[in-house]
């Protein structure tokens, strides 16, 4: 017998063996069809792997992401299963489940490709090996027979990944004709996938290394039920009309141009707008909180990387000349002929810690707090950019803050208040927080003594706890010099984004050497604390052009109101409308163009601007303006007064709920 404790406290005994799947029976006949996998002391298992020792356990449905990740994985096993059907001569490289889905990196083969086209064939055969009911078999096998089998099947990229890996550490998993190399977990059968939609085909390099070959890479997403697959897809045509990058060119707020360079932003003037009322807004947060704003260069030597310890955790990927399998696309990050080797600034940090230095400090000026709208560069590949999600060079709303031990804590929350701040004026109603902690298993990965990093996990943890912040944590999740707060955003479609980081770090004022004379008049190590409400401000406002769509609360929004004359006889009048605007502190711009209101109005909805003022014969003769509203279509007519008076309330109110809590 096996005694199996439940996450609830209670204790039953079981026949030694039994599976998950006899336990989920053992409680409800309704759990036995839900669940998807269990965990047995903390690892998480197949449902029909037999439990043989004294265990904790917690059972996995759809609702839990361990649930997901085991159907997803299995999908993604279906998936390799049909293409070994369709394309015989095709290879495998890895199949893992992601946060919504699923894919697999395949070859398949010499003057064969998959394309767009392929996928309902493969959708097909999916669905007809789901149908069979097909076990998934978990098999141990030792490494040399690991290697004779996928040597005989000629699968290269799989003896490649079995020569890293331990004698006696080594699984496949099997269903019908199709053999994996794979740790698991999985469904106990492929019945239980019933709806099955690949999203797309892409390039991705072997192992993420651009020296390898490129591969392709198959994205999926498949459900236990069919109106779950139709609910999703009409999400995803949701999602698709608010993707940044078509938001952002109908809007005209930013660009790419390969004449430039991939995945190097530029901000053109409603753009350079929003983003500036987002800093003025954060700068006047910072203001009330006691920071200081700093500016500081775009490059700095290697030294001062390799003093903080980022040369040598991150060198190989963020401290290089930027090159590109693109023939003539290389940017120069390296300029050596200057007493030394400098480089484009991949953070601000050690910057900000030559600052700290550059007087005496004591504990009565302490906290220090330095803030920078920073511009940092660092290396993505070709096939990770992504609008302005993922770029090369980006900037970071960073702050440093150096206090003592005994003000950590206080800072710390402070800096969660401004986050909250940040929260409530955009709308994200719907965000937990992740503690970020560092991997017990592998403190080689960190700098620091044991003690610094207890000392900043647990004032982390107390800080969000006295906050009532609902938080996770993540073991192995940490920066490699401190551990970190991650606060994770719901959009208004239920997507998940991280933005903003909050990081508390004993380790770099060590190896900066920061002091600070004490009360006692000895000196003393500051703490220092790491910040970025926005994360980065092109991140932010991609998520947030997602979030509202493109449509932005007026404070913030680059323009407010749009005049549109019904005629160019009335331009005149519409441009002395729009010169009161302004003067009134409105954004306002005028569309003159020789076009019927009717396409106006909606080409001037499709920028989002939230006010659109009608003006003809009547408003002229009258000295008004007929009304329109984003979304609420006619508001009637009023003066120019009127109007300015009612718009700069609005803006007003919006503030004063920021601002005046």
């Amino acid at each position: 017998m096996v005694k199996i404790k439940f996450p609830d406290g209670n204790v039953k005994e079981f026949e030694s063996g039994v599976t998950g799947m006899d336990i989920a029976k053992s409680i409800s006949h309704k759990l036995a069809k839900e669940v998807l996998s269990i965990s047995v002391n903390g690892v998480t298992w197949d449902l029909m792997r037999g439990i043989t020792t004294d265990s904790e356990i917690k059972l996995y449905t759809w609702d839990d992401e361990e649930g997901r990740h085991a159907f997803w994985h299995s999908s993604a096993h279906l998936m390799a299963e049909a293409l070994q059907a369709i394309y015989p001569n095709i290879k495998f490289g890895i199949g893992p489940a992601i946060e919504n889905g699923f894919y697999y990196d395949v070859d398949p083969g010499e003057g064969v490709a998959i394309q767009e086209k392929d996928l309902a064939e493969i959708e097909k055969k999916m669905l007809e090996l789901a149908r069979k009911n097909e076990e998934y078999c978990r098999i141990d096998v030792s490494k040399q027979e690991a290697l004779n089998h996928f040597s005989s099947l000629n699968e290269t990229y799989k003896v490649e990944l079995i020569n890293d890996l331990e004698d006696g550490t080594i699984t496949y998993y099997r269903q019908g004709d199709f053999t994996d190399l794979c740790r698991g977990p999985h469904l106990p059968n492929t019945s239980y996938i019933k709806a099955i939609k690949l999203t797309s085909v892409a390039g991705a390099y072997w192992r993420g290394n651009e020296h390898n070959k490129m591969l392709t890479r198959i994205y999926g997403i498949t459900f236990p039920k069919q109106k779950m697959l139709d609910e999703w897809l009409v999400l995803m045509e949701e999602a698709k009309q608010r993707d940044h990058r078509k938001i952002g060119k109908e809007m005209e707020l930013f660009m790419f141009s390969q004449a430039v360079g991939s995945g190097l932003p530029m901000w053109l003037p409603k753009g350079a707008m929003l983003r500036d009322r987002l800093e003025a807004f954060l700068r006047k947060v910072q203001k009330k909180y006691g920071y200081e704003q700093v500016i500081t260069p775009h490059i700095g030597n290697v030294n001062l990387y390799k003093t903080s310890g980022h040369f040598q955790k991150y060198g190989k990927d963020s401290f290089q000349v930027i090159t590109t399998p693109q023939e003539g696309e290389e940017f120069m990050l390296n300029i050596s002929q200057w007493c030394g080797q400098f480089m484009l600034k991949p953070m601000n940090c050690p910057h900000h810690c030559e600052m700290y230095k550059f007087k005496p400090r004591s504990y009565k000026d302490l906290p220090v707090r330095f803030a920078e709208f920073g511009t940092v560069y660092r290396y993505e590949q070709s096939g990770e950019l992504h609008g302005l999600t993922r770029v090369r060079g980006f900037t970071q709303d960073d702050a440093h803050l150096f206090c003592t031990p005994d003000q950590l804590k206080e800072e710390f929350k402070k800096v969660i208040d401004i986050i909250f701040t940040i929260f409530k004026a955009l709308s994200f109603e719907n965000f937990t927080a992740q503690v970020s902690l560092r991997d017990p298993n592998n403190k080689e990965k960190y700098i620091g003594t044991d003690e610094n990093w207890e000392k900043a996990e647990s004032a982390i943890i107390e800080a969000a706890a006295e906050k009532g912040l609902k938080t996770t944590v993540e073991l192995g999740e940490a920066a490699f010099y401190g551990p970190k707060l991650d606060f994770m955003v719901k959009d208004a479609i239920g997507r998940k984004w991280q933005l903003g980081t909050i990081q508390v770090d004993y380790n770099l004022p060590e190896r900066f050497e920061l002091e600070y004379t004490g009360a006692d008049n000895q000196k003393h190590r500051p703490v220092m604390i790491h910040r970025a409400p926005f994360g980065s401000m092109e991140r932010f406002v991609a998520v947030l052009i997602e979030h509202t769509g493109g449509k932005f609360p007026l404070w913030l929004t680059p323009d407010q109101v749009v005049v549109l004359p019904i005629s160019e006889k009335y331009n005149d009048y519409a441009q002395k409308v729009v010169n009161f605007l302004n003067n009134s502190d409105i954004r306002t711009v005028l569309d003159d163009r020789n076009e019927k209101i009717g396409r106006k109005i909606r080409d001037n909805e499709l920028k989002k601007i939230p006010y659109m003022l009608i003006v003809g014969e009547q408003e002229m003769n009258e000295n008004k303006v007929s009304v329109r509203r984003q979304g609420e279509g006619d508001k009637g007519s009023m003066t120019t007064e009127e109007f300015a008076e009612m718009i700069n309330k609005e803006v007003e109110a919006q503030l004063n709920s920021i601002y005046n809590e």
